[in-house]
Protein backbone atom coordinates (compact mmCIF):
# COMPACT_ATOMS: atom_id res chain seq x y z
CA UNK A 1 0.00 0.00 0.00
CA UNK A 2 2.62 2.97 -1.25
CA UNK A 3 1.12 6.26 -2.55
CA UNK A 4 0.71 9.68 -1.43
CA UNK A 5 -0.63 9.81 2.25
CA UNK A 6 -2.33 13.37 1.32
CA UNK A 7 -3.68 12.62 -2.01
CA UNK A 8 -6.87 11.34 -0.08
CA UNK A 9 -9.10 14.34 0.26
CA UNK A 10 -10.19 16.08 3.64
CA UNK A 11 -13.35 14.13 5.26
CA UNK A 12 -16.12 16.05 4.59
CA UNK A 13 -17.99 14.60 7.45
CA UNK A 14 -15.55 15.73 9.94
CA UNK A 15 -15.27 19.20 8.59
CA UNK A 16 -18.56 19.49 8.26
CA UNK A 17 -19.07 18.53 12.33
CA UNK A 18 -16.42 21.04 13.07
CA UNK A 19 -17.58 23.18 11.29
CA UNK A 20 -20.83 23.57 12.75
CA UNK A 21 -19.14 24.24 15.92
CA UNK A 22 -16.99 27.26 14.81
CA UNK A 23 -13.87 25.53 14.17
CA UNK A 24 -11.68 24.46 11.24
CA UNK A 25 -10.54 21.15 10.57
CA UNK A 26 -7.75 21.21 8.16
CA UNK A 27 -5.20 19.22 6.25
CA UNK A 28 -1.61 20.67 6.98
CA UNK A 29 0.73 21.22 3.79
CA UNK A 30 4.21 20.14 5.19
CA UNK A 31 5.50 23.06 2.39
CA UNK A 32 3.83 25.47 4.40
CA UNK A 33 6.53 25.72 7.04
CA UNK A 34 4.67 28.09 9.55
CA UNK A 35 2.03 25.97 9.67
CA UNK A 36 3.42 22.81 10.07
CA UNK A 37 5.50 24.48 13.21
CA UNK A 38 2.18 25.33 14.34
CA UNK A 39 1.02 21.94 14.51
CA UNK A 40 4.22 20.56 15.69
CA UNK A 41 3.64 23.20 18.58
CA UNK A 42 0.37 21.59 19.63
CA UNK A 43 1.85 18.10 19.20
CA UNK A 44 4.62 18.78 22.00
CA UNK A 45 1.82 20.47 24.14
CA UNK A 46 -0.34 17.82 24.04
CA UNK A 47 2.20 15.75 24.74
CA UNK A 48 3.61 17.32 28.14
CA UNK A 49 6.95 17.52 25.86
CA UNK A 50 9.12 20.46 26.33
CA UNK A 51 9.17 23.25 23.59
CA UNK A 52 11.27 21.90 20.65
CA UNK A 53 14.84 23.32 20.23
CA UNK A 54 15.69 24.33 16.32
CA UNK A 55 17.36 20.67 16.11
CA UNK A 56 14.34 19.03 17.45
CA UNK A 57 12.06 20.89 15.78
CA UNK A 58 13.88 20.21 12.29
CA UNK A 59 13.69 16.39 12.75
CA UNK A 60 10.03 16.68 13.63
CA UNK A 61 9.67 18.53 10.33
CA UNK A 62 11.17 15.66 8.73
CA UNK A 63 9.44 13.23 10.18
CA UNK A 64 6.27 14.58 10.03
CA UNK A 65 6.30 15.82 6.46
CA UNK A 66 5.93 12.58 5.48
CA UNK A 67 2.72 11.69 6.94
CA UNK A 68 -0.83 13.55 6.64
CA UNK A 69 -1.15 15.38 8.97
CA UNK A 70 -4.40 17.34 10.54
CA UNK A 71 -5.12 20.19 12.61
CA UNK A 72 -8.37 21.10 14.20
CA UNK A 73 -8.28 25.10 14.54
CA UNK A 74 -10.19 28.07 16.37
CA UNK A 75 -9.98 31.28 15.23
CA UNK A 76 -10.62 33.13 18.04
CA UNK A 77 -7.61 31.94 20.94
CA UNK A 78 -4.40 34.20 21.07
CA UNK A 79 -2.66 32.03 18.36
CA UNK A 80 -4.69 31.07 15.94
CA UNK A 81 -1.67 29.22 14.18
CA UNK A 82 -1.82 26.58 16.67
CA UNK A 83 -4.51 24.08 16.29
CA UNK A 84 -6.39 23.02 19.63
CA UNK A 85 -6.23 19.35 18.32
CA UNK A 86 -3.81 17.27 16.38
CA UNK A 87 -4.07 13.90 14.56
CA UNK A 88 -1.17 12.22 12.29
CA UNK A 89 -1.37 9.15 10.19
CA UNK A 90 0.45 6.80 7.36
CA UNK A 91 -0.20 3.68 5.55
CA UNK A 92 2.31 0.72 7.01
CA UNK A 93 2.32 -2.31 7.55
CA UNK A 94 1.81 -4.47 10.35
CA UNK A 95 3.65 -7.92 10.67
CA UNK A 96 1.02 -10.78 11.36
CA UNK A 97 1.40 -14.88 12.15
CA UNK A 98 3.52 -16.87 9.58
CA UNK A 99 5.83 -14.24 9.26
CA UNK A 100 3.86 -12.41 6.66
CA UNK A 101 2.53 -8.65 6.85
CA UNK A 102 -1.36 -6.46 6.71
CA UNK A 103 -1.75 -3.41 4.93
CA UNK A 104 -2.67 -1.10 7.93
CA UNK A 105 -2.71 2.52 8.82
CA UNK A 106 -1.22 4.17 11.57
CA UNK A 107 -2.66 6.81 13.84
CA UNK A 108 -0.38 9.01 16.26
CA UNK A 109 -0.44 12.66 17.66
CA UNK A 110 -3.91 12.42 18.82
CA UNK A 111 -4.14 15.41 21.16
CA UNK A 112 -7.03 17.20 22.40
CA UNK A 113 -6.34 20.59 24.05
CA UNK A 114 -8.11 20.90 27.61
CA UNK A 115 -9.79 24.27 26.65
CA UNK A 116 -11.65 22.20 23.95
CA UNK A 117 -12.78 19.33 25.98
CA UNK A 118 -16.60 17.62 25.25
CA UNK A 119 -16.86 19.47 21.66
CA UNK A 120 -16.66 16.15 19.61
CA UNK A 121 -13.53 16.69 18.32
CA UNK A 122 -11.57 13.48 19.38
CA UNK A 123 -14.88 11.68 17.91
CA UNK A 124 -14.69 13.53 14.34
CA UNK A 125 -11.15 13.16 13.98
CA UNK A 126 -10.98 9.56 15.05
CA UNK A 127 -14.01 8.46 12.46
CA UNK A 128 -12.44 10.29 10.01
CA UNK A 129 -9.11 8.56 10.08
CA UNK A 130 -11.51 5.02 9.60
CA UNK A 131 -13.22 6.19 7.18
CA UNK A 132 -10.07 7.47 5.64
CA UNK A 133 -8.25 3.99 6.43
CA UNK A 134 -10.84 2.59 4.55
CA UNK A 135 -10.18 4.90 1.34
CA UNK A 136 -6.62 4.12 1.26
CA UNK A 137 -7.49 0.20 0.89
CA UNK A 138 -5.98 -1.03 4.73
CA UNK A 139 -7.01 -4.15 6.24
CA UNK A 140 -6.55 -2.69 9.82
CA UNK A 141 -5.89 0.21 11.75
CA UNK A 142 -3.67 0.64 14.71
CA UNK A 143 -1.93 3.14 17.26
CA UNK A 144 -0.16 2.71 21.08
CA UNK A 145 -2.21 4.59 23.67
CA UNK A 146 -1.55 6.70 26.14
CA UNK A 147 -4.73 6.56 27.53
CA UNK A 148 -6.72 3.09 27.83
CA UNK A 149 -10.06 4.22 27.86
CA UNK A 150 -10.59 6.25 24.69
CA UNK A 151 -9.94 4.27 21.81
CA UNK A 152 -12.16 1.09 22.52
CA UNK A 153 -15.54 3.26 21.43
CA UNK A 154 -14.16 3.55 17.56
CA UNK A 155 -13.63 -0.32 17.24
CA UNK A 156 -10.19 -0.65 18.86
CA UNK A 157 -8.51 -3.25 21.38
CA UNK A 158 -5.48 -4.58 22.80
CA UNK A 159 -3.27 -6.73 20.45
CA UNK A 160 -0.34 -7.01 21.70
CA UNK A 161 1.12 -5.98 25.29
CA UNK A 162 4.90 -5.17 26.04
CA UNK A 163 6.36 -5.45 29.47
CA UNK A 164 9.36 -3.57 31.61
CA UNK A 165 11.67 -6.11 32.32
CA UNK A 166 14.52 -5.73 35.27
CA UNK A 167 17.36 -7.74 36.32
CA UNK A 168 19.47 -8.14 39.54
CA UNK A 169 22.90 -8.13 38.28
CA UNK A 170 24.15 -10.01 41.63
CA UNK A 171 21.68 -12.78 40.33
CA UNK A 172 22.18 -12.81 37.12
CA UNK A 173 24.64 -15.78 36.56
CA UNK A 174 24.54 -16.60 32.71
CA UNK A 175 23.59 -20.74 32.34
CA UNK A 176 22.40 -20.26 28.39
CA UNK A 177 24.21 -21.22 25.25
CA UNK A 178 27.43 -19.33 23.91
CA UNK A 179 26.38 -17.34 20.67
CA UNK A 180 28.76 -18.97 17.60
CA UNK A 181 29.15 -14.91 16.85
CA UNK A 182 31.12 -11.98 18.32
CA UNK A 183 28.87 -8.80 20.35
CA UNK A 184 31.46 -5.22 19.24
CA UNK A 185 31.10 -1.85 20.76
CA UNK A 186 30.37 0.41 17.70
CA UNK A 187 29.56 4.06 17.38
CA UNK A 188 25.71 4.73 17.19
CA UNK A 189 26.28 6.58 13.65
CA UNK A 190 28.13 3.48 11.74
CA UNK A 191 25.15 1.35 12.61
CA UNK A 192 22.77 3.39 11.09
CA UNK A 193 22.78 1.47 7.18
CA UNK A 194 22.88 -1.82 9.05
CA UNK A 195 20.61 -1.12 11.93
CA UNK A 196 18.12 -0.63 9.00
CA UNK A 197 18.59 -3.59 7.46
CA UNK A 198 18.36 -5.56 10.96
CA UNK A 199 15.24 -3.87 12.26
CA UNK A 200 13.28 -4.94 8.92
CA UNK A 201 14.09 -8.82 9.27
CA UNK A 202 13.29 -8.51 12.97
CA UNK A 203 9.75 -6.64 12.34
CA UNK A 204 8.93 -9.24 9.70
CA UNK A 205 9.62 -12.07 12.86
CA UNK A 206 7.60 -10.43 15.33
CA UNK A 207 3.60 -10.09 14.91
CA UNK A 208 2.74 -6.52 16.27
CA UNK A 209 5.76 -4.84 14.86
CA UNK A 210 5.10 -2.33 12.38
CA UNK A 211 7.70 -0.95 9.62
CA UNK A 212 9.90 1.42 10.46
CA UNK A 213 9.62 4.41 9.45
CA UNK A 214 12.64 7.29 7.93
CA UNK A 215 13.82 8.72 11.04
CA UNK A 216 12.70 6.35 13.76
CA UNK A 217 15.94 4.78 13.68
CA UNK A 218 17.83 8.58 14.45
CA UNK A 219 15.85 8.45 16.96
CA UNK A 220 17.21 5.45 18.48
CA UNK A 221 20.52 5.85 18.15
CA UNK A 222 20.49 9.41 19.75
CA UNK A 223 21.64 10.54 15.92
CA UNK A 224 18.43 13.74 16.31
CA UNK A 225 20.99 15.92 18.70
CA UNK A 226 24.25 13.33 18.87
CA UNK A 227 26.24 16.34 20.83
CA UNK A 228 23.05 16.52 23.96
CA UNK A 229 23.93 14.78 27.01
CA UNK A 230 21.64 12.39 26.44
CA UNK A 231 22.86 11.10 23.05
CA UNK A 232 26.54 11.11 24.36
CA UNK A 233 25.71 8.97 27.18
CA UNK A 234 24.42 6.40 24.69
CA UNK A 235 26.35 3.14 24.19
CA UNK A 236 25.56 0.77 21.18
CA UNK A 237 26.84 -2.77 20.28
CA UNK A 238 25.84 -5.06 17.38
CA UNK A 239 26.12 -8.82 17.10
CA UNK A 240 27.67 -10.54 14.34
CA UNK A 241 27.30 -14.08 13.29
CA UNK A 242 30.01 -16.56 12.70
CA UNK A 243 29.82 -15.54 9.13
CA UNK A 244 30.74 -11.84 9.88
CA UNK A 245 27.63 -10.69 9.01
CA UNK A 246 25.17 -8.08 11.52
CA UNK A 247 22.51 -10.24 12.91
CA UNK A 248 21.36 -7.62 16.02
CA UNK A 249 22.23 -4.16 17.68
CA UNK A 250 21.12 -2.59 20.98
CA UNK A 251 21.27 0.78 22.14
CA UNK A 252 21.75 1.40 26.25
CA UNK A 253 23.00 4.22 28.73
CA UNK A 254 23.69 3.64 32.57
CA UNK A 255 22.20 6.21 34.66
CA UNK A 256 23.61 6.34 38.15
CA UNK A 257 24.90 8.59 41.05
CA UNK A 258 28.11 10.04 41.28
CA UNK A 259 30.72 6.45 42.41
CA UNK A 260 27.62 4.49 42.89
CA UNK A 261 26.31 1.30 40.80
CA UNK A 262 23.96 2.36 38.53
CA UNK A 263 20.75 0.72 35.78
CA UNK A 264 21.85 0.00 32.09
CA UNK A 265 18.58 0.74 30.83
CA UNK A 266 17.92 -0.01 27.18
CA UNK A 267 14.69 0.76 25.12
CA UNK A 268 16.29 -0.88 21.68
CA UNK A 269 17.08 -4.37 20.86
CA UNK A 270 16.91 -5.77 17.51
CA UNK A 271 17.78 -8.66 16.73
CA UNK A 272 17.23 -10.99 13.59
CA UNK A 273 17.87 -14.27 14.71
CA UNK A 274 17.80 -16.23 18.52
CA UNK A 275 21.82 -16.49 18.54
CA UNK A 276 21.58 -12.61 18.04
CA UNK A 277 19.25 -11.92 20.73
CA UNK A 278 20.64 -14.15 23.31
CA UNK A 279 24.52 -12.51 22.49
CA UNK A 280 22.49 -9.17 22.87
CA UNK A 281 21.09 -10.18 26.58
CA UNK A 282 24.40 -11.69 28.08
CA UNK A 283 25.96 -8.46 27.00
CA UNK A 284 23.83 -6.48 28.61
CA UNK A 285 23.20 -8.80 31.91
CA UNK A 286 26.91 -9.07 32.30
CA UNK A 287 27.75 -5.45 33.06
CA UNK A 288 30.28 -4.39 35.45
CA UNK A 289 29.36 -1.74 37.92
CA UNK A 290 25.34 -2.04 37.65
CA UNK A 291 22.77 -3.05 40.33
CA UNK A 292 20.84 -3.93 37.37
CA UNK A 293 19.53 -4.07 33.55
CA UNK A 294 16.34 -2.63 33.03
CA UNK A 295 14.55 -3.13 29.50
CA UNK A 296 11.55 -0.74 28.40
CA UNK A 297 8.78 -2.12 25.77
CA UNK A 298 9.78 -5.66 25.95
CA UNK A 299 8.06 -8.85 24.98
CA UNK A 300 5.77 -10.62 28.07
CA UNK A 301 7.37 -13.78 26.49
CA UNK A 302 10.91 -12.95 26.42
CA UNK A 303 13.72 -15.86 27.34
CA UNK A 304 15.56 -13.76 29.36
CA UNK A 305 14.35 -16.17 32.52
CA UNK A 306 15.47 -19.23 30.78
CA UNK A 307 18.79 -18.10 30.36
CA UNK A 308 20.22 -17.81 34.04
CA UNK A 309 20.61 -19.57 37.01
CA UNK A 310 18.10 -17.67 38.98
CA UNK A 311 15.07 -17.14 37.31
CA UNK A 312 13.69 -14.74 39.91
CA UNK A 313 16.89 -12.59 38.78
CA UNK A 314 14.24 -11.28 36.42
CA UNK A 315 11.47 -9.48 37.61
CA UNK A 316 8.84 -7.57 35.17
CA UNK A 317 7.41 -4.26 36.72
CA UNK A 318 5.16 -3.25 34.17
CA UNK A 319 3.45 -5.56 31.84
CA UNK A 320 0.14 -3.62 29.52
CA UNK A 321 -1.87 -3.16 26.91
CA UNK A 322 0.63 -1.65 24.07
CA UNK A 323 -0.45 -1.81 20.52
CA UNK A 324 -4.33 -1.34 19.62
CA UNK A 325 -5.21 -2.86 16.45
CA UNK A 326 -8.74 -1.75 14.67
CA UNK A 327 -10.22 -4.44 11.74
CA UNK A 328 -11.45 -2.35 8.92
CA UNK A 329 -11.59 -4.91 6.69
CA UNK A 330 -12.23 -7.99 8.06
CA UNK A 331 -11.55 -10.23 5.31
CA UNK A 332 -8.16 -9.34 4.01
CA UNK A 333 -6.82 -8.95 7.62
CA UNK A 334 -8.37 -12.99 8.33
CA UNK A 335 -6.80 -13.13 4.57
CA UNK A 336 -2.97 -12.45 6.15
CA UNK A 337 -1.72 -14.13 8.34
CA UNK A 338 -1.69 -18.02 8.98
CA UNK A 339 -3.16 -19.64 11.10
CA UNK A 340 -1.72 -22.53 13.77
CA UNK A 341 -4.14 -25.49 13.14
CA UNK A 342 -6.47 -26.71 9.81
CA UNK A 343 -10.59 -26.00 10.58
CA UNK A 344 -13.46 -24.34 9.71
CA UNK A 345 -14.84 -21.51 11.94
CA UNK A 346 -17.63 -19.09 11.54
CA UNK A 347 -17.33 -15.57 12.69
CA UNK A 348 -20.39 -13.52 13.48
CA UNK A 349 -18.48 -10.09 13.67
CA UNK A 350 -20.55 -7.44 15.34
CA UNK A 351 -19.32 -3.79 14.21
CA UNK A 352 -21.81 -0.73 15.38
CA UNK A 353 -19.52 1.41 12.94
CA UNK A 354 -19.77 -1.53 9.70
CA UNK A 355 -16.59 -2.20 8.45
CA UNK A 356 -16.24 -5.27 9.51
CA UNK A 357 -20.43 -6.68 10.23
CA UNK A 358 -21.40 -9.81 9.03
CA UNK A 359 -20.87 -13.62 8.68
CA UNK A 360 -17.47 -14.57 7.60
CA UNK A 361 -16.32 -18.38 6.84
CA UNK A 362 -12.94 -19.25 7.76
CA UNK A 363 -11.06 -22.14 6.24
CA UNK A 364 -7.81 -23.25 7.06
CA UNK A 365 -6.05 -25.68 6.07
CA UNK A 366 -3.00 -27.57 7.24
CA UNK A 367 -0.18 -25.22 6.03
CA UNK A 368 -2.01 -22.66 7.68
CA UNK A 369 -2.98 -21.20 4.56
CA UNK A 370 -6.93 -19.59 4.37
CA UNK A 371 -9.42 -18.70 2.49
CA UNK A 372 -12.20 -16.22 3.72
CA UNK A 373 -15.98 -16.53 2.74
CA UNK A 374 -17.21 -13.05 2.73
CA UNK A 375 -20.56 -11.36 3.64
CA UNK A 376 -21.89 -10.44 0.12
CA UNK A 377 -22.19 -11.55 -3.30
CA UNK A 378 -18.98 -11.25 -4.78
CA UNK A 379 -17.02 -14.13 -4.14
CA UNK A 380 -14.56 -15.12 -1.39
CA UNK A 381 -11.27 -13.51 -0.49
CA UNK A 382 -8.09 -15.65 -0.94
CA UNK A 383 -5.64 -16.66 1.84
CA UNK A 384 -3.48 -13.83 0.08
CA UNK A 385 -5.72 -10.88 1.66
CA UNK A 386 -7.04 -9.90 -1.32
CA UNK A 387 -10.40 -7.64 -1.01
CA UNK A 388 -13.25 -10.26 -1.46
CA UNK A 389 -14.09 -9.38 -4.85
CA UNK A 390 -12.83 -11.89 -6.72
CA UNK A 391 -13.31 -15.82 -5.96
CA UNK A 392 -10.35 -17.80 -4.31
CA UNK A 393 -8.66 -20.62 -6.77
CA UNK A 394 -11.33 -23.68 -6.89
CA UNK A 395 -8.00 -26.14 -5.34
CA UNK A 396 -7.43 -23.72 -2.21
CA UNK A 397 -10.98 -23.62 -1.11
CA UNK A 398 -11.27 -27.26 -1.66
CA UNK A 399 -7.79 -27.80 0.33
CA UNK A 400 -8.94 -25.70 3.09
CA UNK A 401 -12.09 -27.93 3.08
CA UNK A 402 -10.65 -30.85 3.32
CA UNK A 403 -8.29 -30.02 6.06
CA UNK A 404 -11.25 -28.23 8.49
CA UNK A 405 -13.31 -31.78 8.16
CA UNK A 406 -10.25 -33.89 8.73
CA UNK A 407 -10.12 -31.71 11.89
CA UNK A 408 -13.49 -32.75 12.44
CA UNK A 409 -13.20 -36.26 12.19
CA UNK A 410 -14.25 -37.21 8.76
CA UNK A 411 -15.58 -35.04 5.57
CA UNK A 412 -18.57 -36.36 5.69
CA UNK A 413 -19.54 -35.55 9.48
CA UNK A 414 -18.26 -31.95 8.81
CA UNK A 415 -20.89 -31.43 6.39
CA UNK A 416 -23.32 -33.32 8.52
CA UNK A 417 -22.66 -31.17 11.61
CA UNK A 418 -23.35 -27.64 12.62
CA UNK A 419 -20.30 -25.15 11.26
CA UNK A 420 -18.54 -24.16 14.46
CA UNK A 421 -19.12 -20.60 15.45
CA UNK A 422 -18.30 -17.93 17.27
CA UNK A 423 -20.36 -14.47 18.11
CA UNK A 424 -17.95 -11.59 18.88
CA UNK A 425 -17.22 -7.66 18.80
CA UNK A 426 -14.81 -6.41 16.46
CA UNK A 427 -12.62 -5.46 19.82
CA UNK A 428 -13.03 -8.52 20.60
CA UNK A 429 -11.58 -9.85 16.52
CA UNK A 430 -8.90 -7.23 17.20
CA UNK A 431 -7.59 -8.85 20.47
CA UNK A 432 -7.50 -12.27 19.19
CA UNK A 433 -5.70 -11.55 15.41
CA UNK A 434 -2.50 -11.72 16.53
CA UNK A 435 -2.84 -14.40 18.73
CA UNK A 436 -2.01 -12.09 22.27
CA UNK A 437 -5.31 -13.91 23.38
CA UNK A 438 -7.20 -17.07 23.44
CA UNK A 439 -10.95 -16.83 22.44
CA UNK A 440 -11.31 -19.04 25.41
CA UNK A 441 -10.31 -16.30 27.46
CA UNK A 442 -12.86 -13.64 25.68
CA UNK A 443 -15.75 -16.30 26.17
CA UNK A 444 -14.67 -16.65 29.74
CA UNK A 445 -15.37 -13.18 30.41
CA UNK A 446 -18.40 -13.11 28.73
CA UNK A 447 -16.93 -11.14 25.05
CA UNK A 448 -17.30 -14.14 22.77
CA UNK A 449 -20.26 -16.70 22.67
CA UNK A 450 -19.38 -19.67 21.29
CA UNK A 451 -21.47 -22.59 19.76
CA UNK A 452 -19.90 -25.30 21.72
CA UNK A 453 -16.95 -26.06 23.26
CA UNK A 454 -15.32 -27.72 20.17
CA UNK A 455 -15.64 -24.43 18.29
CA UNK A 456 -13.81 -22.52 21.12
CA UNK A 457 -10.99 -25.01 21.30
CA UNK A 458 -10.69 -24.87 17.25
CA UNK A 459 -10.52 -21.39 17.93
CA UNK A 460 -7.87 -21.20 20.07
CA UNK A 461 -5.42 -23.81 18.10
CA UNK A 462 -6.24 -21.68 15.04
CA UNK A 463 -5.80 -18.16 16.35
CA UNK A 464 -2.30 -19.30 18.13
CA UNK A 465 0.75 -18.09 17.33
CA UNK A 466 4.06 -19.37 17.88
CA UNK A 467 5.66 -16.39 18.50
CA UNK A 468 3.93 -13.83 21.41
CA UNK A 469 2.90 -10.63 19.42
CA UNK A 470 5.02 -7.55 20.47
CA UNK A 471 5.72 -4.01 19.37
CA UNK A 472 8.93 -2.54 20.67
CA UNK A 473 8.22 1.08 19.68
CA UNK A 474 6.42 3.95 20.28
CA UNK A 475 4.24 6.00 17.53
Amino acid sequence: MSFEPRSIPVDPDAQAALSSKGLDYRLIDPADVAALDGWIDADHRGFHHARPREVTRDYERRVMGERRLHGVFDSGVPDPIVPVATVSSWPTGLSVPGGRSVDGWAVSSVTVSPTHRRRGIARAMMEAELRTAKQAGAAVAMLTVTEATIYGRYGYAPAARAATIEIDRRRARWIGPSAPGRVHFVEPASLRETAAAISRRGVARTPGEIDRWSGVLDRMLGLVDPESDASRALRAVRYDDEHGQPQGFAAFRVTREPNEPGWAEFDVLAAATDDAERALWRVLVEQDFVTGVRGRLRSVDEPIEWLLEDPRAVRVTEASDHLWVRIVDAAAALGARRYGAAGELVLDIDDPLGYASGRYTLLASADGRAVVHVPRSDGPADGAGASGTSPAPKRERSRARAAGAEASGSRSAARAAEPRSLKLDVRDLASIYLGGVRPSVLARAGRITASSNGALELADRMFASTRAPHLSIWF
